[in-house]
């Protein structure tokens, strides 16, 4: 199996409604979770990443491989 890990950023929108209403960022995509996690502490040293650097997440996604198996759903704020 072969993967790659994704760094995603969120955080509040100014204007959100409710605390699902988020910015979110895919900040990179790299090839092993200590990549991942050194471009974390690289974006920690500007404004928004540092204002929430709690809000990094990172997801392992195989390759060749749907992460979405079926349907279609449309969000609006």
């Amino acid at each position: 199996m072969r993967t790659v890990f994704l760094l995603w950023h969120s955080y509040p929108r100014e204007d959100a409604l409710d605390e699902n209403d988020t910015e979110d960022k895919l900040v990179g995509v790299y090839s092993s979770a200590a990549e991942a996690d050194a471009a974390r502490l690289r974006k920690l040293r500007f404004e928004g990443f540092r204002d929430y650097p709690d809000n990094f997440q990172v997801s392992e996604m195989e390759i060749d491989k749907d992460a979405w198996s079926e349907g279609f759903v449309s969000v609006k704020t």
